[in-house]
């Protein structure tokens, strides 16, 4: 055990608590209790944390005990990695929440036996979530599980039933449960509106959202009767209550085909004096109506424009494709629709595009077009028909943002479009997870003579590589313990005597033979391009990867050659000079004799 003052000693060093107003006294008592292997452990990782961030190690070290106490040591790194990855992604204060709220870890850390990860089938829910029909929606991780139309929030970590298995189950009724609101028109009620002229809009809302959810159910029995049938399944392994008799009434009442939001929002006005809400669903989710409400504002905006823009180009695509141009109708042709309802599903509005009263062939990006607009309208409007005139809307609603390749490197969304990759920590020792932003750039080509000049410098060492490539191009592999072959395995000869004096029974593996070597190799160039290579280096660099490919090319094995540089973690760069499955010739040439120093070196991400 060691003395209190020498541990307190070594927290002081380590936390910087002469900079501080800190006492490391207290959590060196509680250190000095364990035994010394655990001492050394605690000290350890208070050490690694301390390489993240000194205040969220000094809280670890108040902490550590109790959480060594409660939990295994691979849960107690995962707990302190979970901590300083917090911090390297959202900054010191949830960082600190994390350690402070060690009760909260540990029984997430218990339910994880039981649990299902979003992380770990975010893969297969977006499958399922993509094969149901309407708007294509995204999944992304929150507190709690809702949609605003656009995305699909859930959870990260469920663990309500017994097992992974179930709680995958529970994920899927979720996502099919917040999928039903943005397809058969929940947010069309004007919810907004109804719950301001409301004394108890709370209250309405609840009623409103629990009768909405029978509803849904509904739609789902008649939709999906398969995933319907799982749904009872859960709430039966939840051990939900049934529902009173007041609420079997009303499902029975918004169980029709042909029954919508906007009912059910009229009905709620009749019984909020009479009925309240039922327990929610593990299923159910929540109603976040400003989120949704604003989503759909931007979007019908942005969808009102692009269509009129559509209508347009297909106007003028038919006047181009007029026999004559005396046929040509300036501004002649004139747009409308022609709404159908699904016989089996009521609610399904399907709307026909008429050109001059003649149904139209419409590409399937306007009809995806359609299809969103009559999610969050319940149909077309007459104004959508008219096409765009000139200056009659914003071109960046309708335009990706195009950003020069210097551009994404400033402001905050510098890790727009990179590929995040991790890098190890040798004071962590560990990963940090996305932490390096990767960018793929193009070198400029310098069509020049350079390829020619190093051929003719190096002549000599060239026709040495290539004889000494060809001699690897045919070499044969001796086979040992063969069943037949041109000589004796001398090694094998000897222990299958050995085998047959002992009374084994003798190997017939006794041969050796050539056989000669089937290549499948790929080899990638990883080049620092970094600026102390400036000068001699880069010339040097550049001669190397020429008689590597003249090399490499007598082979016939595919190869590829990246240069790579940084300035920080937030620009990494990737330089492509030649891919795999292109030839060598004079563009990649070009290339390489286009290559110039750049930054600074960072290896890690190149190499992963």
């Amino acid at each position: 055990m060691s003395d209190v003052s020498i541990l307190e000693a070594r927290l002081d060093e380590i936390l910087e608590v002469e900079f501080t107003f800190r006492s490391t006294r207290e959590a060196a008592n509680e250190i000095a209790r364990l035994s010394e292997v655990e001492q050394n452990y605690a000290i350890d990782w208070i050490r690694r944390v301390a390489s993240t961030n000194t205040e969220l190690a000094y809280q670890y070290a108040c902490h550590v005990v109790r959480a060594r106490a409660a939990m295994e040591r691979e849960q107690v790194e995962t707990w302190a990695l979970h901590a300083m990855d917090t911090y390297d992604r959202e900054g010191l204060r949830p960082a600190l929440q994390v350690i402070q709220q060690l009760d909260d870890f540990v029984r997430i850390s218990r339910e994880k036996s039981r649990a299902c990860l979003l992380q770990e089938h975010e893969g297969v829910l977006k499958g399922f979530l993509h094969g149901l029909s309407g708007r294509r929606l995204k999944i992304k991780a929150a507190d709690q599980a809702y949609t605003d139309t656009e995305t699909i929030f859930l959870p990260p970590l469920l663990a309500s039933l017994p097992s992974p298995e179930q709680n995958f189950m529970l994920y899927k009724a979720l996502i099919a449960g917040l999928w039903a609101q943005t397809r058969f028109g929940t947010f069309r009620a004007g919810l907004c509106e109804t719950l301001a002229s409301h004394d108890k809009p709370d209250r309405t809302l609840q009623l409103f959202h629990c009768l909405e959810t029978l509803r849904l159910e509904a739609v789902i029995a008649r939709e999906m009767p398969g995933l319907h049938r799982q749904l009872g399944v859960i709430r039966e392994a939840v051990g939900e209550e049934a529902l009173p008799s007041v609420w079997v009434e009303l499902k029975e009442r918004v169980s029709g085909a042909d029954c919508t939001a906007s009912d059910v929002l009229a009905m709620v006005a009749g019984i909020s004096g009479e009925v309240n809400p039922f327990a929610p669903f593990v299923y159910q989710g929540v109603l976040k109506l400003a989120e949704a409400e604003a989503c759909i504002a931007t979007r019908m905006t942005r969808e009102k424009a692009l269509f009129r823009i559509r209508l347009k180009m297909l106007q003028e695509e038919l006047q181009e494709q007029s026999a004559a141009p005396s046929e040509r109708r300036d501004g002649g042709t004139r747009f409308g629709k022609r709404n159908k309802r699904d016989s089996e599903s009521p609610q399904e509005m399907q709307v026909e595009i008429m050109l001059d009263d003649k149904p139209m062939p419409l590409p399937d990006d306007i009809g995806q077009l359609i299809s969103s607009i009559v999610l969050d309208l319940g149909d077309i409007p007459d104004e959508y028909l008219e096409p765009a005139g000139p200056g009659e809307y914003d071109p960046a609603l309708t335009q990706p943002e195009v950003r020069q390749d210097e551009d994404v490197w400033s402001g905050s969304y510098h890790e727009e479009g990179a590929l995040l990759y991790r890098e190890w920590d040798f004071k962590r020792q560990h990963y940090r997870k996305n932490w390096c932003a990767v960018r793929e750039k193009k070198i400029e080509p310098v069509y020049d003579d350079f390829a020619d000049q190093t051929l003719e410098r190096y002549s000599g060492l060239v026709k040495q590589l290539r004889k000494t490539f060809e001699a690897m191009r045919d070499e044969n592999r001796l086979l040992k313990r063969q069943t037949q072959g041109d000589d004796v395995d001398l090694d094998a000869l000897v222990e299958a005597l050995a085998d047959a004096r002992d009374g084994r029974e003798m190997s017939a593996r006794l041969f050796t033979r050539q056989h000669r070597t089937e290549r499948n190799i790929a080899v990638a160039f990883m080049v620092d391009m970094s600026g102390s290579t400036k000068g001699w280096i880069n010339t040097a660099e550049k001669e190397s990867l020429v008689l590597l490919c003249e090399a490499l090319e007598t082979l016939g094995d595919r190869y590829a050659i990246y240069g790579f540089s940084s300035i920080s973690r937030k620009r990494c760069e990737l330089y492509q000079v030649k891919r795999f499955d292109e030839k060598y010739d004079n563009e990649v040439k070009a290339r390489i004799s286009g290559i110039l120093p750049q930054d600074y070196t960072r290896m890690g991400f190149a190499i992963r």
